[in-house]
């Protein structure tokens, strides 16, 4: 909605412009009338529309053309003041007035242009017959008004009529050749519709039709108000109504009976509740709310915006399988301008056998969008009603920040539920396969994958220590030579070769040495194709023992050469170390000769689980009396004992890292 409007009143010279003037001014007709009267603004708090109004009034006499030219260029509505009792005024409406504004407005922007007929007091006849033919000729013409700036007769009303031509427009919701409403107002109305179809049955039910009121009107309605709207849809329409719900039809017929009764206001406040424009188009203000996202901060979906998609997809999971088929999906998007989500989006989140996405894999998708592109998710719950269904202030209350990493790392804790792995490899090392496999896709599935759907991005969920997190693994282009800002900042750095491939690790041991052999982000080296029989890579060490000196874990087997679902285990260790950068984490290798495997060994061994359960059942059931419960002195005990127990174990693990 406009912050102001601007009024320009034009006319032949003696009707009576700078009379109306002064007498909305001071409430009475002056004595003594200027030939022009100083440009006035109507505060906000006394206007109807709560908007600041500027009047201008033209004088012939006082001004130029080329003045008159750009006051109306100016203008947002124009009021062509004629005389009743003066024919020739009138007819210069048409011949004159309404040309030559037409000359000096942009044609792409229409002005509105208010009829005024002054002096009405001084006949008895109303002067409508001779002005609605022009009225019908003209389509900018709002309206026409016959008042008296003498008897002060509807001088109120005229400016009131003009403010609302400007915020309450017709010319974009109305056609009156065709008596219908423009095709780009249904549009906007039929999302609105959707969007308030909380059940996705086709119909709006009392509970939705009283939210949808309350959310464009603050007030609920009524049941017998609700059953007087339902009653004037049957009456004149046979399909308006069906089981006791309003339909699209009917709701497209209500605002069309608006319009025709000069009630287009509230086809405008709802038009406006919903982020529209006065171009029928969604506000940039609505779809782009101010967020701010310091650097080296990701940004995530919160749990209301969660709880809004959960409520999303179960409005269009219309067959309850946890899935969505193409025509659900299309239907998911009806209220978008667009389809957001392509054919590659099917080979990046998880999908069941039949290729649709699931519940995991939809979440997972608005995840990847959120991390990657924030503005477009804001646009994107801008288009589904975010804001209006999940009852927020903007879109921006579903995003949630997350601190800068540097502060993680310092704290060593981080409350991020998406990090992002960079893999890197060689063309052919397996980097596809790695992704795909993230999402359950073994190598026979992989083949079906057409190349113009390819993804090279792969999202889903893994369990660190019982908490869901997303893992977002992105396939880098193997150019040596120039890697972007976007490719060097992850929270893991996964090097992929392949075992069969003697040339293969040499690629990976470059990007390790020349981009993230100083920086402090983990990595981890992936032997690919473990199903092959491996080979020795021609580079002066072997992946193990780079590993070794660069202090990174062991080369980790991998291959998605299976017969069902790749293990997964990978997945979770990647998010691991992504999680926990700054610590230590325990071994990744299953040698069976390292201290911490030897260590790990002895203690899951038959023979200590043995011990240890006997220990217990001796303490527990023999020596232990219920008084001794009860005794300060044995509990004392058996605090001592803990401390020394845990102080011995803490020893012998720094020991044990050390010798790694």
């Amino acid at each position: 909605m406009r912050k102001d409007v601007r009024i320009l009143l034009v006319g032949e010279p003696k009707v009576g412009k700078t009379s109306l003037i002064m007498s909305l001014v001071s409430e009475e007709f002056p004595d003594v009338v200027p030939y022009r009267a100083e440009e006035i603004t109507i505060p906000a708090d006394v206007t109807p529309e709560r908007v600041p109004t500027h009047i201008v009034d033209y004088s012939e006499a006082e001004q130029t053309d080329e003045q008159l030219f750009q006051e109306i260029s100016k203008a947002n509505v124009i009021c062509i003041v004629y005389s009743v009792n003066n024919k020739k005024s009138i007819e210069k409406v048409t011949s004159h007035w309404i040309p030559l504004i037409t000359e000096n407005t942009d044609k792409d922007s229409r002005v509105p242009l208010i009829l005024v007929g002054n002096k009405s007091d001084l006949v008895e006849h109303s002067s409508m017959e001779t002005i609605l033919p022009i009225m019908n000729q003209f389509s900018e013409i709002e309206t026409c008004v016959e008042c008296s700036a003498k008897n002060l007769k509807n001088i109120s009303e005229l400016f009131y009529y003009a403010q609302k031509a400007v915020l309450h427009p017709t010319g974009p919701l109305y056609c009156p050749e065709k008596k219908d409403m423009k095709s780009l107002c249904v549009k906007a109305l039929t999302r609105i519709f959707k969007v308030s179809d909380l059940d996705n049955d086709g119909v709006l039910n009392d509970n939705e039709l009283n939210f949808f009121q309350r959310t464009c009107f603050n007030t609920p309605l009524e049941h017998q108000a609700l059953e007087d709207v339902k009653n004037v849809v049957r009456r004149n329409l046979s399909n308006g109504v069906c089981d006791n719900g309003l339909t699209l039809k009917g709701f497209l017929f209500l605002h069309t009976l608006f319009i025709q009764r000069g009630r287009h206001e509230t086809t405008w406040t709802v038009l406006r509740r919903f982020g529209y424009d006065d171009d029928l188009e969604l506000n940039q203000d609505y779809l782009f709310p101010p967020l701010k996202v310091p650097p080296d901060c990701t940004t995530e979906l919160n749990h209301n915006a969660y709880l809004f998609l959960q409520s999303v997809f179960d409005k269009h999971d219309k067959d309850r399988d946890c899935a969505l088929s193409p025509e659900e999906l299309s239907d998911l998007f009806d209220v978008f301008p667009y389809m957001p989500w392509g054919p590659d989006v099917n080979n990046t989140v998880c999908t069941n056998e039949q290729g649709w996405i699931t519940y995991q894999g939809y979440l997972s998708q608005w995840t990847l969008t959120t991390y990657l592109d924030v503005q477009r998710c804001l646009e994107y719950f801008g288009y589904l009603g975010y804001s209006i269904i999940a009852e927020q202030e903007s879109q921006a209350s579903g995003i949630t920040v997350t601190r800068d990493k540097k502060i993680d790392l310092q704290k060593k804790q981080t409350k991020r539920s998406v990090f992002r792995c960079n893999v890197f490899g060689d063309v052919g090392s397996g980097k596809s396969g790695f992704l795909q496999a993230f999402l359950g896709r073994n190598v026979n599935h992989q083949k079906t994958i057409k190349e113009e759907h390819k993804s090279y991005y792969a999202i889903s969920t893994t369990y660190v220590y019982g908490q869901e997190k997303y893992l977002l693994l992105h396939e880098v282009f193997p150019d040596f030579d120039y890697l972007s800002d976007s490719e060097l900042t992850s929270d893991i750095v996964c090097l992929v070769y392949d075992v069969s491939n003697p040339y293969s690790f040499d690629y990976c041991a470059k990007v390790f040495k020349q981009y993230f052999m100083d920086s402090k982000i983990p990595c981890m080296m992936i032997a690919a194709k473990s199903d092959l029989p491996e080979v020795k890579q021609l580079y002066s060490c072997s992946p193990l023992e780079f590993c070794r000196r660069h202090k990174m874990p062991p080369p980790q087997s991998f291959t998605c050469n299976t017969a069902a679902a790749p293990c997964r285990d990978i997945y979770t260790k990647l998010t691991t170390m992504a999680m926990y950068p700054h610590a230590r984490l325990r071994c990744m290798c299953t040698c069976n000769r390292c201290s911490f495997c030897l260590c790990q060994n002895f203690l899951n061994s038959e023979l200590l689980q043995t011990v240890r359960a006997k220990l217990y059942a001796v303490v527990l059931r023999r020596h232990m009396s219920h008084a001794d419960l009860k005794s300060s002195t044995f509990w004392l005990r058996a605090s001592v004992g803990a401390t020394m127990f845990a102080v011995l174990g803490f020893a012998m693990y720094r020991v044990l890292l050390k010798s790694r």
